[in-house]
């Protein structure tokens, strides 16, 4: 039963709420609404300007309404006189196909009228950095080595606890928190889900680890390379489809003996195509899992100072070895490697099922199986693709794969080519130091 937001207000003692959308480039906007006026916007919405945020709207538009998904409200743990609660766009009474959230329950809908619903699990890492972005927080945190760092941990348990109790309070179940393999990076992790409360939870998640952060005078970041020759913040998705959605679910149906290698390693026939359809559309799919111009620092990087960048270069599968793109840790699910921290949270579920559901229905073939150490034996892979180099290969890709962009919606594709082909361009017209320090006595 959809939740009264008025009547909820009451219950908790919410004086406002912050209804909130997420727009193409992965920005979080809101409004603070008083709780007096929550009924009001829960039927009608909070009218925005779409042309003020990175969505491909003019000033001439009407106004776009954010309207309240009273049934994924979030009060704040650090201050519970507040509620957020993420929002579908909509404008002249019908949904603006661009929105990102609106483009992942349209993809959820198509899923589950083929039976499917799919949950996924995210690991979000990030770097604590000192307020102006330049340098970690930790200057004791230097080990060669850093990953599950004890002392390092001890020197940031307020943040991460914090956090985590926040989790805790809220229901997520997280289950571990660690210091990464580079300075001054963290993962926390919590229970899988239905895919839009998975996402609804990420972005909830970066919006709360920001807050806590600032409240002890650090920056959080998600950016995919932040600091140069350490490891960069990726956010791997654990993929599974079941049998219904939510607590009615009983069969996870990746989970079976499935023929050939991936039977071997416990993936069902359905879950073999729909990683197959991951791998068809690998180089299209790092225009949304690695959106900036700075992940392809991440994906392509030399050697980080650790060892190891745990990114991926080469579409590749594999058993429960992690110098994949995809690997297969355990029967009945798996991990796809590429995303970073700035993907969109929405646009991550979104392009997975989109992927996925073209793989099942054209029954993808995810090619062979490598379990070699593709960091010291990649040169010996024949045949598989490389990951994109940079941003504009990435966008290239997304634009000649037709299937991949209806799947996602004609609408949205168009809108996210133009706007992150503007932001390529933008890019390239920066005057950088490099410049001249390699060409200026040419």
């Amino acid at each position: 039963m959809t939740k009264d937001l008025a009547k909820f207000a009451k219950d908790n003692g919410v004086e406002y709420f912050m209804i909130s959308f997420t727009d193409l480039f992965g920005g979080q906007r809101a409004k603070l609404v008083p709780a007096r006026a929550i009924a009001d916007m829960q039927e009608d919405g909070a009218g925005f300007a779409g042309f003020a945020t990175w969505l491909d709207l003019t000033p001439a538009h009407p106004d776009m309404l954010a309207v309240p998904d009273p049934d994924a409200v979030i009060i704040l743990p650090w201050d519970r006189t507040i509620a957020w609660v993420p929002a579908n766009c909509v404008m002249e009474s019908q949904p603006v196909d661009q929105a990102p959230r609106n483009v992942l329950c349209k993809l959820i809908d198509e899923a589950a009228s083929e039976g499917m619903h799919v949950k996924t699990g995210i690991e979000a890492e990030f770097f604590l950095l000192t307020p102006g972005g330049d340098q970690i927080s930790d200057p004791f945190d230097t080990a060669a080595k850093p990953c599950y760092d004890q002392q390092a941990f001890m020197r940031r348990l307020d943040v991460i606890r914090e956090i985590s109790d926040h989790m805790l309070e809220m229901g997520w179940n997280p289950y571990q928190n660690d210091h990464e393999d580079a300075n001054g990076q963290w993962e926390m992790n919590w229970d899988f889900d239905d895919a839009l409360k998975t996402a609804d939870k990420h972005s909830f998640f970066k919006f709360m680890t920001k807050c806590v952060a600032e409240k002890h005078g650090m920056r959080a970041t998600f950016m995919p390379k932040p600091i140069e020759g350490l490891t960069g913040n990726g956010c791997h998705a654990h993929v599974s489809v079941w049998d219904a959605p939510g607590k009615a679910s009983q069969v996870n149906v990746f989970a079976g003996e499935g023929d050939g290698q991936t039977g071997e390693v416990g993936l069902s026939e359905r879950g073999k195509h729909f990683l197959g359809g991951i791998m068809k559309h690998a180089s299209a799919l790092a225009a949304i899992t690695n959106p900036t111009v700075n992940s392809y620092k991440r994906i392509n990087a030399p050697r980080t100072m650790s060892g190891a960048t745990w990114a991926p270069n080469t579409v590749t599968w594999t058993g429960n070895n992690r110098t994949h793109m995809v690997r297969v840790p355990a029967p009945g699910r798996f991990e796809l490697r590429l995303p970073d921290g700035a993907v969109n949270p929405y646009l991550l579920q979104a392009v997975i099922i989109a992927a996925g559901l073209s793989g099942i229905r054209s029954k993808a073939d995810p090619g062979k199986r490598h379990d070699i150490d593709m960091y010291a034996e990649g040169h010996t892979v024949r045949g598989a693709p490389k990951l994109p180099l940079n941003m504009l290969d990435a966008l290239r890709e997304y634009d000649k794969d037709e299937g991949l962009k209806a799947s996602m919606g004609e609408e949205f594709s168009a809108a996210y080519l133009k706007m992150k082909m503007q932001e390529w361009n933008d890019f390239t017209s920066h005057f950088s130091q490099w410049e001249k320090d390699n060409t200026l006595d040419i």
